[in-house]
């Protein structure tokens, strides 16, 4: 037994793609071997955001001499981000880059076949559909739509095309989190019945930029291209660079942090969405103008549609304060537990033959087991490249070469997403929120939600 599941959790943990290259076997001879390999990929920048330039860029130049891979354009419609980030790219890679006013013109010269998609949470989805009509593959950073509208056409669009398209999702690539989902899907863990959920930090700072705010003006950028499908209004800068703090362009906490925490839900459990969301809370602590909530708690119904007699219910919470930055996640079955922060298995909290005796059942108690060696979640603003969005940005690359779906396929993107926005919805409107699988919509009060 000791062999067998140290076998296991050796087999598990080299699953989790782009440190384990050696052990997986990928190599520069592996990627010779495929057609076009040695053909540079060139890779553009939609976008020079905060989460882009401290995180996709070390992690990027981690990998990109060995995969042969180059940035060559960055498109920005600021123009003080899209100046600083064909330097900051030229620094690195030691040749001009190519400054684009946006993404037309980006797409028009034919320069990249790639692109790290990090603009504004409601304009990923928009710009995965930009990019994939014009023949690229893309990095889609999280949360992928903020509209089912937008949900859907992307989703579509990424089908039809055929393109290798990775969302930021990077706990896909971690090590320990395959080997969670590889005990789960093994059956020895038993059926999930609760998840726990929590993301709390004390950062006043979070989310805001008020050093960059007074930086951005009109005339510098393209306020109306900003706004894509979103209702017009006046001119504003915070709404622009402070954009997670204001619906309709971000959900805030749901879409930054929980859409983390519940793709893993999915991933492990097969289901690909709630069957329905309860969510309360309000702008308790920061009273500085932001219109998302700062703190949050949700209950989520998990389970086959077809079948209410069984299933599994996920709480999320989460608040900015009082928090000691330090997400938890953990899954319950009758056995015990598996906690994704210390990275173990137990029979914690499982049915003791006492109890069971007592109920004519047969008990059951989870094995110590150590999922894995890794990292820990990074959740910083700026992390300078974790371990696990490393892996992840090595995968995606990996699959542009193979053609091969990456950890965090579309259909990733698409389940959280509607997570996500079946928790807005019941968080505006103070209703259960359900999901209706033949419109492919969110309903709250018996209506579409739209926003």
């Amino acid at each position: 037994m000791k062999n067998s599941r140290r076998q296991f959790i050796r087999q598990a943990a080299m699953a989790g793609a782009g440190v384990f290259v050696a052990k997986t076997g990928w190599s520069a001879q592996s990627y010779r071997r495929i057609m076009g390999a040695n053909d540079r990929v060139r890779v553009g920048v939609v976008g020079f955001s905060d989460r882009h330039r401290s995180s996709h860029i070390p992690c990027f130049m981690n990998h990109y001499k060995e995969m042969n891979f180059d940035v060559v354009a960055v498109s920005d419609i600021w123009k003080l981000r899209r100046e600083t980030g064909a330097a900051t790219w030229k620094e690195k890679m030691g040749h001009d880059i190519t400054a684009c006013r946006n993404n037309e013109e980006l797409y028009d010269k034919k320069l990249v076949d790639a692109v790290f998609i990090s603009t504004a949470d409601f304009q990923h989805a928009l710009h995965t559909i930009e990019a994939v009509k014009a023949g690229c593959d893309a990095y889609v950073e999280k949360p992928f739509a903020e509209s089912m509208a937008d949900n859907r056409a992307a989703l579509k669009a990424v089908k039809e095309s055929g393109k290798i398209v990775q969302i930021g999702s990077q706990r896909r690539s971690g090590a320990n989190y395959h080997a969670a989902n590889e005990f789960i899907k093994s059956g020895k863990f038993g059926d999930i019945k609760m998840v726990e959920l929590t993301w709390n930090v004390n950062q006043p700072g979070r989310w805001r930029r008020t050093s960059t705010v007074p930086l951005l003006k009109e005339e510098d950028t393209d306020w109306k291209r900003y706004l894509l499908n979103r209702p017009f209004e006046p001119f504003d800068p915070r709404k622009y660079l402070e954009f997670r703090l204001f619906w309709p362009y971000s959900s805030g906490l749901p879409g930054q942090w929980m859409s983390h925490q519940i793709d893993t839900v999915h991933w492990f459990s097969g289901l690909k969405h709630p069957r329905s969301v309860v969510a309360n809370g309000g702008i308790y602590m920061w009273k500085d103008g932001r219109k998302n909530w700062d703190t949050i708690t949700a209950v989520f119904d998990y389970g086959p549609e077809n079948d209410p007699s069984s299933g599994f219910q996920v709480t999320f919470a989460s608040r900015m304060d009082n928090g000691e930055d330090d997400p938890k996640e953990i899954y319950y079955s009758n056995g015990g537990e598996l906690n994704l922060d210390s990275n173990k298995v137990s029979p914690k909290g499982g049915l003791t033959k006492d109890h069971a005796d007592a109920m004519k059942l047969q008990p059951f108690l989870l094995p110590e087991v150590s999922l894995s060696e890794a990292a820990k979640v990074v959740t910083a603003a700026n992390t300078g490249g974790d371990d696990l969005t490393s892996n992840h940005i090595r995968n995606w690359m990996e699959c542009i070469r193979s053609r091969k779906q990456p950890n965090a396929p579309v259909d990733a993107g698409y389940s959280h997403s509607i997570a996500t926005l079946m928790t807005t919805a019941s968080a505006h409107t103070g209703a259960k929120a359900t999901f209706d699988e033949a419109t492919q919509e969110v309903m709250a009060n018996g209506k579409a939600f739209k926003g």
